[in-house]
């Protein structure tokens, strides 16, 4: 990657590393798929009008709307709705490290999908980054491993969906960013929205500012903006490139507790961390001298061919 892109992915990793932090400051008063519904339908209003005062026209054709509602469901509902409710079992540590699988799933997708060549310095990179955040969070959140299985299954299940989606959203590549994700948006919210009235029914829940706070900063900025970044990098950098994100958020989540709580950063925490940098160093390859040519162009062509700003149709 570029060195802009590798920024941005610092910023996408600091927007999602926070929403962890939001997300379980919200639990505390509201269930997991009326947190699910909030996040995206909040998100979805916002990225609409940002949408309409940008100038872009969203798809008119069922057929990218239902691509939309796939990519909804892939990369909104069922992984957060997952990993929503697996939160509320694991402890932090344990989960971060089962969502740091997400890269090594999206890699195997993305090769069997033939969108991106999965090679040995890939795959090393991943394996070792991986590595880094079981390190980082220590013996003791693994320790916790087989108490909570289905919680536990549920966050890998999340990873999956994740690699999926990663490959499959590339096809919205001819579109600018924000119109995929208004769409996403859109699709995940309709989703979330019967199950929440039929299992949390939202209308009796009391929830205070502190909770609307952190479900606003979850929506706009961690999801709505988070995904924005998202798309900008899956159209150029690849899926496996931009799922190396979640390396990443368990530092954001560490550097964040060390700065704002006054957290001790300990030497196994600072080990970790210089796995997860030896990783994403082997995956870049420029260091190594081993630096790849760029990923295969993906097999499927983008559902909505480029027709200029603002005219996805």
């Amino acid at each position: 990657m570029t060195a802009r892109q590798w920024g941005l992915l610092g910023v996408l990793a600091i927007l999602w590393g926070v929403s962890f932090l939001f997300s379980k400051v919200a639990l505390a008063e509201v269930p997991p798929f009326t947190l699910v519904l909030g996040r995206f339908g909040l998100a979805a209003l916002a990225l609409l009008l940002a949408a309409r005062l940008g100038g872009h026209r969203l798809p008119r054709s069922p057929r990218i709307w239902a691509g939309l509602l796939v990519l909804g469901a892939l990369n909104g509902f069922i992984p957060f709705g997952l990993i929503a409710w697996g939160q509320v079992q694991l402890t932090s540590g344990l989960a971060s490290i089962l969502n740091a699988t997400t890269p090594l799933f999206t890699a195997l997708v993305a090769h069997a999908w033939g969108d991106e060549r999965l090679t040995p310095n890939r795959l090393a990179g991943v394996l070792v980054g991986f590595a880094g955040v079981c390190v980082l969070f220590g013996p003791g959140a693994l320790g916790h491993l087989g108490v909570h299985t289905l919680a536990e299954l549920a966050i890998l299940g999340a990873a999956v969906s994740y690699a999926f989606a990663g490959t499959y959203g590339r096809r919205f590549r001819a579109l600018p960013p924000v119109v995929p994700v208004a769409g996403m948006m859109t699709g995940a919210a309709v989703l979330a929205l019967p199950v929440s009235v039929v299992v949390d029914r939202p209308w009796t829940l009391a929830v205070g500012a502190r909770t609307w706070g952190a479900l606003l900063g979850l929506a706009l900025l961690s999801t709505a903006l988070g995904f924005v970044l998202y798309f900008r990098l899956l159209a150029t950098a690849g899926a496996t490139n931009v799922m190396l994100v979640t390396l990443l958020m368990p530092v954001v989540a560490l550097a964040l507790g060390g700065l704002i709580l006054g957290e001790t950063v300990t030497g196994t925490a600072l080990a970790g961390m210089a796995l997860i940098g030896a990783g994403l160093v082997a995956i870049d390859g420029r260091v190594l001298g081993t630096r790849r040519p760029g990923a295969a162009r993906p097999r499927h062509p983008a559902l909505s061919p480029s027709r200029g700003r603002g005219d996805a149709r």
